[in-house]
């Protein structure tokens, strides 16, 4: 193989032991992986390890920031970005090591991602979200996104065919927790931004984020399982801006809108959006 079609594989963790193994099985065979833990207190380290894993422990400073440090730790041009929680179906890495082998015809690749929901995985006719995940980091790098970041790349974005899975929505309760932590997260990124919304985003923009979502991305397929999910996405775009608007009320308002006599409020509602997911 030469340089250019070496390959290493950057992972970020903390105490993703339940995952872990079935996502360096997916990509055991590849020249270099790269784990940057944030001091997992679980069975994570050691399963790096016995993957002969590059591994370094930084304290988390964002999806960002940690990201950017686990691709600074890479030795090879080409990388691919996974999650703890993803893995390579076969599939997809017989088309990777096939890209690398004849030579890359762009400087970065998009690849559909099918989704553990609850008690099953998508439907294959489910419309899939594609991310780009496989790239040539001379060419490109990690955005300052919030909660979602990922890479960038300047230059030709092709697709590849085959899915990768992501394990991490196990149940309704995990999924719920997950998107309010994720829109805590949004909102201080439209604060910085100064990207205020207005109310009605609210009443409107959940029913059709929910038809979208049911509908157009074929959800119905995944039976009741894809009805819920469509709702807990929507509530997702709805809890975004209600908490938008709440910061807004509170900076505006304060506490002249409760009696008198009311209880102070606690201090998370002062700092909340200051902290992250």
């Amino acid at each position: 193989m030469t340089d250019r079609s070496r390959l290493s594989v950057f992972i970020t963790t903390y105490n993703n032991g339940r995952t872990l193994t079935a996502c360096l099985d997916s990509i055991q065979w590849a020249d270099e992986i790269v784990v940057l833990d944030s001091f997992s207190t679980d069975d994570t380290l050691p399963i790096a390890q016995r993957y002969g894993a590059k591994i370094a422990q930084h304290k988390f400073l964002g999806y960002g920031a940690q990201k950017r440090m686990a691709l600074a730790m890479t030795a090879h041009d080409w990388v691919l970005l996974l999650d703890a929680d993803e893995a390579l179906s076969p599939a997809l890495q017989t088309e990777i090591r096939q890209v690398l082998q004849n030579g890359p015809a762009a400087e970065g690749y998009e690849i559909p991602r099918q989704e553990q929901m609850f008690w099953r995985m998508y439907n294959p006719a489910t419309r899939m979200n594609y991310y780009l995940r496989l790239f040539d980091k001379r060419r490109g790098g990690i955005d300052d996104v919030p909660i979602h970041a990922a890479p960038k790349v300047q230059g030709r974005i092709a697709r590849l065919k085959a899915p990768f899975y992501h394990y991490g929505e196990t149940d309704i309760h995990t999924k719920v927790e997950k998107i309010n932590a994720y829109s805590t997260g949004l909102v201080v990124d439209k604060l910085k931004k100064q990207r205020w919304g207005i109310p009605l985003i609210m009443l409107f923009y959940p029913p059709l984020f929910f038809i979208r979502s049911y509908l157009f991305k074929r959800n119905f397929l995944n039976g009741w399982a894809g009805f819920i999910n469509s709702v807990i996405a929507a509530f997702y775009v709805f809890l975004k801006y209600a908490k938008l608007y709440e910061h807004h009320q509170f900076a505006r308002y304060g506490t002249r809108l409760l009696p008198d006599d009311a209880p102070p409020l606690p201090s998370e509602h002062q700092s909340r959006a200051n902290d992250p997911p």
